[in-house]
């Protein structure tokens, strides 16, 4: 295992496309760190550089204690598992385990014994002799990992290694990949779109943007206190409302938008409420997503159970003070609502 630094790096690609901007972060030794963001926004050409696959316009790189900016990948002690799974088609599940440490001359008695140990610890043994075509999606991402799993590397990457799952497989391997890693507690870095993965996968995540990094920390620590909209409207499923601090009738000098999450909104009156018109209901079964239209705004509220407004229908939207957000001109968060701002129907 090793810590992971990276200095002031940048990618820029022809045509001035600046990919990844001046960004600066320290992964501890056996984190689990995620990067996350939509697509182009960076993470998967950082992921890239710590792997030395693509080299950096500007910066420095280090894993553990060595400088690895201008060091080919075969000599950054990393393992890297892809979204495509890049497995031989032509090899048995234990050869294409086992091909990499061939390469490197690894004794024909060790190579065994990494190999049976990651494919027990996989759930694999049983598969060892078929080829990938003879695998399902989920098996053949478990022989990815546990390709980079015998190399027994420093450092693992994993590029959006699910996308290609469906949702049930996802779920499987996600639950996976997290006793994987408290089993071997090893240095981590995965890239996701994916913002459940990350939530539920990372020990911090990384929010990036046009290749910026918006926020660090904690996942529950970035739901809660977004650092700007931007990360406010990522995070989140459905996302947090964002809107105009008059929709709630809200008043705070420098709050140009103000965020609520569905979750702390409600369909019932309150001192704390305004009224708007049902423009959609979405049954989810346990939950039920409801679109109100308050003041030419939408809002979607997060209602336990199976609530059945009437679209069309009015209804009241009441939430609490210690739930809203202050974001000023710039999209920024401002001080916390609670401590700066109360509702001018709390005043009257």
């Amino acid at each position: 295992m090793a810590s992971v630094e990276l200095r002031n790096v940048s990618k820029i690609f022809p045509g001035d496309v600046r990919a990844v901007d001046d960004v600066s972060l320290d992964v501890a030794d056996g984190e689990f760190l995620v990067l996350v963001g939509p697509s182009g926004c960076g993470k998967s050409t950082l992921l890239r550089m710590i792997a030395g696959l693509d080299e950096p316009t500007g910066g420095a790189i280090r894993i553990g204690d060595r400088d690895v900016t201008r060091l080919p990948p075969k000599d950054r002690d990393v393992a890297m598992v892809f979204q495509s799974y890049a497995l031989y088609p032509h090899m048995t599940v234990r050869r294409n385990m086992a091909f990499g440490l061939q390469l490197r001359r690894v004794p024909k008695g060790e190579i065994a014994s990494r190999v049976q140990s990651a494919a027990e610890m996989l759930g694999l043994t049983e598969l060892l002799e078929r080829k990938p075509a003879a695998l399902s999606g989920g098996q053949r991402q478990r022989v990815a990992v546990g390709r980079a799993i015998v190399r027994d590397p420093a450092v693992f990457l994993f590029d959006e290694p699910l996308s290609n799952l469906d949702a049930l497989l996802r779920i499987e391997m996600r639950r996976e990949l997290a006793a994987l890693y408290r089993r071997l507690g090893a240095t981590m870095v995965y890239v996701t779109h994916d913002q459940v993965e990350a939530m539920t996968l990372g020990d911090r995540i990384v929010v990036m943007k046009e290749g910026v990094v918006q926020q660090v920390g904690r996942p529950l620590e970035v739901y809660d206190r977004p650092a700007n909209t931007f990360v406010a409207g990522f995070l989140g499923s459905p996302p947090m409302n964002l809107v105009p601090p008059d929709v709630l009738e809200w008043t705070t000098p420098g709050a140009a938008r103000i965020g609520i999450r569905p979750e702390h909104l409600n369909l019932e009156p309150g001192v704390d409420a305004v009224t708007g018109r049902v423009t959609d209901v979405q049954p989810l079964g346990s939950e039920t997503l409801v679109e109100v239209d308050v003041a030419g705004e939408r809002l979607l509220v997060r209602e336990e159970g199976h609530a059945t407004p009437e679209i069309g229908s009015e209804t009241f939207v009441s939430f609490g003070r210690p739930d809203v957000h202050l974001f000023d001109a710039d999209g920024n968060r401002t001080e916390s609502a609670t401590e700066t701002s109360s509702p001018e129907s709390s005043e009257t």
